[in-house]
């Protein structure tokens, strides 16, 4: 049986100032630590496969050539879920290198699993909260793309400012991204899809791709279509993408 899910916990708003007075403030994290069961193969995988995928997070640049063991373009992605878009998309685009952040243990092993399986060189993974990567690891200019996809919506109003995409994390992806990189979000809740457009179309370093007039992006080839997102275009659900440059 299944392990129970805990209720998440509570996140501050990623630009909320540290109210007067507080010396010691709560850490902004992008993520809500969820309970779940690690299978036998994910377990298999996380030990074969770790010491060699997932990278210890430091509070010091990161040297993508040393990391990667070549010079090419670094995509980072926040969020991969069970890895299946993830290993699918680093299949299509063996040339370019996926920093991968998830701190959900399942998921991770998921992911290493499809790398053995598939024989994937060109991923690297942090379980570690992608805010604290971003501040501490990736300086400015560094990265050729970002991937966000399908991150927790949060239905609820009053849980709206849980949501990862949000000004201040734009603002510190934008400024990592090479000129001309691109920040890339799906999602299937259309409220969530309005926010990321506006939020995104507020951040100065980006302008949108999409040259149709509501601002939607056709979905790119590389990302495919997970099994949850056909179910929910049988059932009539829309999936929308949000694509922006840096400029």
């Amino acid at each position: 049986m299944n392990a129970p899910k805990l209720p998440p916990t509570d996140l501050p708003h990623l630009s909320d100032p540290v109210p007067p007075g507080v010396t010691h403030p709560k850490t902004i994290k992008s993520f809500v630590r969820r309970a779940g069961r690690t299978t036998t193969g994910q377990t298999k995988a996380l030990q074969d496969l770790g010491p060699r995928f997932i990278l210890g997070y430091q509070k010091q640049v990161l040297d993508f050539p040393s990391t990667f063991g070549r010079e090419a373009p670094t995509v980072l992605e926040i969020g991969f879920g069970m890895g299946e878009a993830t290993a699918h998309i680093a299949g299509v685009l063996p040339d370019t290198n996926f920093l991968c952040c998830e701190v959900h243990e399942p998921g991770v092993g998921a992911l290493l699993k499809r790398i053995g399986e598939q024989e994937l060189t060109n991923i690297r993974i942090l379980a570690h909260d992608a805010v604290e990567v971003i501040d501490h690891m990736l300086p400015p200019g560094s990265l050729d793309g970002v991937h966000i996809f399908f991150p927790d919506p949060w239905h609820k109003t009053k849980h709206n400012k849980r949501r990862l995409v949000q000004p201040v994390l734009v603002a510190k992806l934008a400024a990592r991204l090479k000129p001309g990189g691109y920040l890339h979000c799906a999602t299937d809740w259309e409220p969530y899809a309005q926010q990321m457009l506006q939020v995104l179309g507020a951040e100065p370093l980006l302008k949108n791709t999409a040259t149709a007039p509501e601002g939607w992006a056709d979905k790119p080839e590389y990302r495919p279509l997970t099994k949850f997102e056909k179910r929910g275009l049988r059932l009539g659900h829309g999936v929308w993408d949000v694509v922006f440059r840096r400029v």
